[in-house]
């Protein structure tokens, strides 16, 4: 039974994308934070499969993703957020591993409270890069899949293997090529502008890593061998 189990496990993992994997796992995280449908919610950074979108969509949600690579449809809206035009005030904002990367999080922080009705709710998922570790990496490095589903994180290695340079200097100087800011910082902003309702911490990687599930990475956190990169933020507008 327990080979079964296990064959049925990497048959699930091998039929369905990282990105499905991710928005399955994250799922609970910001259902469980929203208000009741048909609540307003804006996506922040859907991507060119949707987010959470169709998921929002289908339990009842009156729903915007916003990305330049959105998808067409009337859901969607292909441009930044910051030079989107809402016609009317929102329940809620979904941001998933989206303000990392973005180029003035304080003006992006602030157009997400405008965007709000008042006692709005903001969840956010987050990467803190700045926790990648070179023990973190490796033990993801060990776990990746086949070269011929390369993802990001072989070609954070190759890079990596490539520079010559120890882990934390490389890791460093990729992001700041990459323009990357600190969850720290993000939590900072995010603080100053909502009410701090919920934070935590857990596993980031697993769906880019071969026959790794969410599980296996939670048991390696909690064990000590990696540090937990992910966070969960809540916050609610003042």
């Amino acid at each position: 039974m327990q080979a079964g189990k296990a064959s049925l496990g990497q048959k699930y993992h091998e039929c369905v994308t990282a990105a499905e994997r991710w928005l399955a796992a994250v799922w609970p995280v910001v259902h469980g934070r929203l208000t009741a449908p048909p609540a307003r919610v804006v996506e922040i950074g859907c991507g060119p499969h949707g987010g959470f979108v169709p998921m929002l969509r289908s339990s009842g949600y009156e729903v915007t993703g916003i990305d330049p690579n959105a998808p067409a449809g009337d859901d969607y809206r292909p441009v930044a957020f910051e030079e989107v035009e809402l016609v009317q005030e929102v329940d809620a904002v979904v941001a998933s591993t989206s303000l990392h990367h973005v180029v003035d999080p304080v003006e992006v922080i602030e157009r997400v409270a405008s965007a709000l009705v008042p006692g709005g709710t903001l969840v956010v998922v987050e990467w803190a890069w700045e926790e990648f570790d070179e023990a973190t990496a490796d033990w993801c490095f060990q776990r990746l899949g086949p070269e011929n589903e390369a993802g990001w994180l072989h070609r954070r290695r190759d890079e990596w293997v490539a520079s010559g340079h120890p882990w934390s200097v490389y890791v460093w100087n990729w992001a700041q090529r990459e323009q990357l800011h600190t969850a720290d910082r993000l939590l900072r902003l995010l603080d100053a502008r909502f009410a701090r309702e919920h934070v935590s911490r857990g596993p980031y990687f697993f769906p880019d890593l071969g026959q790794t599930s969410e599980q296996d990475e939670r048991a390696a956190i909690e064990s000590g061998q990696i540090r937990a990169t992910r966070v969960d933020y809540v916050g609610r507008l003042h």
